[in-house]
């Protein structure tokens, strides 16, 4: 990431020359990905920063430091080619990730001036009023709507609307803002925006993050991209819009797919014809495979036809209605399922090869000893690749609430599709297991089971539907029984590994498979290096470690030091989307959950001191 040159406050030496040399922002390369993606904002040091977006005319990634990387099935899920990692360099010469100044909107606390950067004067790399001398400050106000879309904070308008000609004035008055501070209280109240016009218009920003604040002022969105700069001038969208502090989390949230790199795509051998398999699929005959190969590769193609002829099968097995109008979370659920099957069954020893990246193996020990826990299937995930790809960004909206966020991606001019997405790929090693189907098919159809899921299922619908708004078709709660099982289970054994396999519980995550047919966990550590494969994780999963484990968290699980309020709460979480779960018993930090810490309830796990019945782990709390 390269921002403008240094800029330095004053420090009152006399003849000190001002250094103008570059300056940069350090972030890791997953940070580009899950934090700091294409148009979210980031401060550096005084100030602060839009990150760019991927039009190839803005050259914002430079594509010599952003390696391509390749996982097939994600990419046919998201229609594009492949992945770019973001950009990275020891060399301080190059350019990193390229960022715009935003907001524009400044404010010096000497003089108390509110205007544009370039209006202070600064001198060349120093982000400092002019005439003063001190550290700018960026607005702390930013507007959005939930079609992705950044502006600025109408300031004129704001403080003019009570004028008697009302915001129709704005910027017509010619007289300067000013904002200062009360200093009374950290309120928005104390915060005063002036305009030197006359008669003196003065307001707080009090009332301005009212939902309807800026509506009743006749400002909708304008479609202001900033992060694109002058290549995507603004379109009119009309959305209604919301003020944010610049820092919040709404401002920013990435819409992050992911794909485990399973046979027969896990070798790399399929990586040269990335660009090639979507024009490959269709050709039904070998001979028009053949023939296309041979004028694409001038005869030398780096893979033989039997394979291609493998690979192509094996593509249309799992997606066969790629390229047609079925959902995409259909989609994204069939490449789910395809990877459950491949964890139930692991792979072949022919597979073990040095290039495999995933190596799916039985453990040595008796699976048999966990048949009276309700478990079974255990197996040791000795090698994976997760790729994991930012599909798109919301603003406002939860990344969860649109049944196709892909209308807010607006990574680069959509005259100017690109064929590619950032991503970042990480490797690690993991425990994979499942539940007895027989058991748990009983477990399920308990009336008091089905209620408690019910609870939040409904309550999450309700969240989702209010998030979504009238623009967007709210997203299906995934909330089952059997789902809510499954993710509280994954949580109590992180914890609980988190004690015995050397990792903090930040490093493992969670990969649920919950479907009519699946009924499996992958807990897994991820990084993007070889920390991820130590082996502390995969010795865990030994079928006699594995059920003192089990029996460890679930008795673990079974007392909360919130308890009695925290088994007996009739909702917990955001909007009551959990029940008997809290911060004491089983959330875990946001990198490892997949579902951001909701539908988590630990009566299902071990029942309730009213019925414990209810609890699919309920007879090793009895022991």
């Amino acid at each position: 990431m390269t921002p403008p040159p240094a800029r330095r406050r004053r420090t009152g030496q006399s003849g000190a020359p001002a250094h103008n040399l570059p300056r940069r922002g350090a972030i890791r390369r997953a940070q580009a990905i899950t934090t700091y993606g294409v148009g979210s904002l980031i401060a550096v040091d005084q100030e602060s920063f839009i990150v760019s977006g991927l039009d190839d005319a803005d050259t914002s990634w430079n594509k010599d430091e952003s390696p391509r990387i390749h996982e097939r099935r994600l990419a046919r899920l998201l229609g594009v080619s492949h992945f770019r990692l973001p950009p990275a360099s020891d060399d301080d010469s190059r350019d990193g990730m390229r960022v715009r100044r935003f907001p524009l909107m400044h404010s010096c606390p000497e003089c108390d001036e509110l205007q544009r950067y370039r209006d202070f004067n600064p001198p060349e790399g120093r982000s400092v009023c002019g005439t003063c001398e001190v550290d700018l400050v960026p607005s702390r106000f930013v507007v959005a709507c939930e079609a992705g879309h950044l502006g600025e904070f109408p300031y004129w308008h704001w403080v003019h609307r009570s004028t008697e000609n009302g915001a129709s004035t704005a910027n017509q008055c010619g007289g300067k803002l000013r904002l200062r501070s009360s200093g009374r209280s950290a309120a928005l109240r104390s915060i005063i925006i002036s305009c030197d016009c006359g008669p003196k218009p003065e307001a707080s920003m009090e009332g301005s993050f009212r939902k309807d604040a800026l509506k009743d002022l006749g400002l909708t969105c304008r479609g202001t991209r900033p992060w694109l700069g002058t290549s995507a001038p603004a379109q009119e969208c009309g959305l209604p819009l919301r003020t944010l502090q610049r820092g919040s989390s709404a401002v920013w949230q990435p819409v992050l797919k992911s794909a485990l790199s399973i046979p027969p795509w896990s070798d790399g051998r399929s990586d040269p014809l990335a660009e090639h398999w979507d024009t490959l699929r269709e050709y039904d005959s070998r001979r028009d495979v053949e023939n296309y190969l041979k004028g694409a590769f001038r005869g030398k193609c780096p893979l033989p036809i039997d394979e291609v002829m493998a690979l192509l099968e094996a593509e249309r097995e799992e997606d066969p209605e790629a390229g047609k109008d079925t959902p995409f979370e259909h989609r994204y659920s069939a490449l789910r399922i395809k990877e459950y099957e491949r964890l139930r069954t692991g792979n072949e020893g022919s597979e073990h090869d040095r290039d495999e990246q995933f190596v799916c193996e039985p453990p040595t020990g008796d699976a048999g000893v966990l048949e009276p826990l309700g478990v079974t299937g255990p197996m040791l995930v000795k090698r994976l690749r997760e790729v994991r790809a930012l599909k798109a960004f919301t603003r406002l909206a939860d990344p969860d609430s649109a049944v196709d966020p892909q209308e807010m991606s607006l990574f680069a001019d959509p005259d100017r599709p690109l064929p590619w997405l950032p991503a970042m790929q990480v490797y690690g090693e993991g425990v994979f297991l499942r539940l007895d189907e027989n058991r748990l098919g009983a477990w399920e159809k308990s009336v008091a089971v089905a209620a408690r899921a019910e609870r939040m299922r409904t309550a999450h619908q309700r969240v989702l539907a209010e998030r979504a708004g009238d623009r967007r078709q709210a997203a299906e709660s995934p909330a089952t029984p059997r789902m809510v099982l499954l993710h509280t289970l994954a949580h109590i054994l992180i914890d609980e590994w988190s004690l015995d396999a050397g990792y903090p519980a930040a490093a493992l995550r969670e990969r649920l498979y919950a479907g009519d047919d699946m009924a499996g966990v992958l807990i897994y550590t991820a990084t993007s290096d070889s920390a991820g494969s130590l082996g502390g994780l995969v010795a865990q999963g030994e079928p006699e470690r594995l059920g003192s484990t089990l029996r460890s968290a679930v008795r673990r699980a079974e007392w909360c030091s919130s308890d009695p309020l925290c088994m007996e709460t009739g909702v917990s979480g955001g909007s009551g989307t959990n029940l008997a779960a809290c911060h004491a018993c089983v959330m875990l930090p946001e990198t490892s959950c997949e579902h951001n810490n909701v539908l988590l309830d630990r009566a299902l796990l071990v029942g309730t001191p009213d019925d414990p019945g209810i609890g699919y782990f309920g007879h090793l709390v009895t022991d």
